[in-house]
């Protein structure tokens, strides 16, 4: 039971306006058997219906199919994907996957996979974009001259060849390790060099030196960068040939025993064949060792091949081939019959 006083400050008089008894779980139905004034406080509706709320109707909306499924089979690939970007599914028509699932699943589709957008693609380098391509920079560019028209022409303007490789790979860096290598690779016979410098240079290349292909190859992988690697490559030649080059006061001092390959021309084997030559045209002169040295064994008929075919033995040493070569350029050289073979 509550009691309200209401005082009237003007008069100065206590006044008892106006008395209630309010219970806090009156209900309407009082106040209205009640006459109750303006002043009245308003009765506290604790059990509030709530109103109806209207439900909302949910808008029907058109969706459009993926532009995939929209593209023509005969459209221009080139206006679609014109440069390189990142992996856009509606954009590529084809039922691609990527990514690693357990045995026996198939891999996720191309919808909402980061697999395929961490790579790089090659989607604009299709054969026709690159086919435009060409034919748009084609005004830039010089025409091939025409005295290269054979690998012969090529190989004798442009004898050095340098081979590098690039590769297309996941990871997460684009760069990758094995595209820094470098390989030089040259014909020892386009290098101006004179039989001293030839010997020297093969010796200093070692087994980099190809004796059935007269190739030299060079391949440099230290450098991180293709470019340095290249450098490399070329420093490595040119150094080699200008040692091969050099002459050294020590090997002045050299001698025949000393030398590391069978030359014919300084051995007593040239005297022995010139004196043999000598004496079958009724001949007796005494040479110097720089007058047997110069003298031309072209001139005694199947000189050249006897001296191939010692040179061959000594050099490259006892076999089956290089021992019958010899025995054959004997009996030529001699007159004699050729050796006959059983079957």
């Amino acid at each position: 039971m509550s009691v309200f006083i209401n005082i009237n400050k003007p008069i100065g008089l206590l006044k008892i306006y106006n008395c209630k008894l309010w219970r806090p779980n009156s209900t309407t139905a009082d106040a209205a058997r009640s006459n109750v004034d303006d002043e009245e406080f308003r009765v506290l509706d604790i059990l509030k219906k709530r109103d109806k709320q209207q439900r909302r109707t949910a808008r029907r909306t058109d969706i459009q199919p993926d532009r995939a499924d929209r593209m023509a089979p005969d459209q221009k690939w080139g206006n679609v994907w014109p440069g390189p970007k990142t992996f856009h599914p509606s954009s590529v028509p084809l039922a691609l996957r990527q990514g690693y699932v357990p045995r026996g699943q198939a891999p996720p589709g191309k919808k909402a996979n980061a697999e395929l957008m961490k790579i790089p693609n090659f989607l604009h380098l299709t054969p026709p974009a690159i086919k435009s391509q060409c034919e748009a920079i084609k005004k830039y560019c010089t025409e091939w001259p025409k005295l290269l028209n054979s690998e012969n022409a090529i190989e004798q303007h442009y004898p050095v060849e340098v081979i590098t490789s690039d590769y297309c790979h996941a990871t997460p860096s684009i760069r990758n390790p094995l595209a820094r290598i470098v390989t030089l690779r040259i014909k020892l016979s386009s290098l101006k060099l004179d039989k001293h410098a030839r010997d020297k240079l093969i010796r200093l290349v070692g087994d980099r030196y190809d004796k059935e292909t007269d190739l030299i190859t060079i391949t440099a992988d230290s450098c991180p960068v293709r470019v340095q690697n290249n450098d490399y490559v070329n420093y490595l030649l040119t150094a080699c040939y200008h040692e091969a080059w050099s002459y050294e006061d020590w090997e002045k001092d050299k001698t025949e025993d000393d030398m590391e390959y069978y030359n014919f021309d300084t051995n007593p084997s040239k005297h022995s064949l010139v004196n043999w030559f000598h004496r079958c045209n009724n001949k007796e002169e005494r040479l110097t060792d720089e007058e047997y040295r110069n003298f031309d064994v072209s001139q005694i008929l199947n000189g050249v091949e006897y001296k191939d075919a010692v040179s061959s033995l000594m050099n490259d040493g006892e076999s089956k081939e290089t021992v019958e070569k010899y025995g054959d350029a004997v009996r030529k050289l001699l007159g004699l019959p050729a050796r006959k073979v059983d079957v």
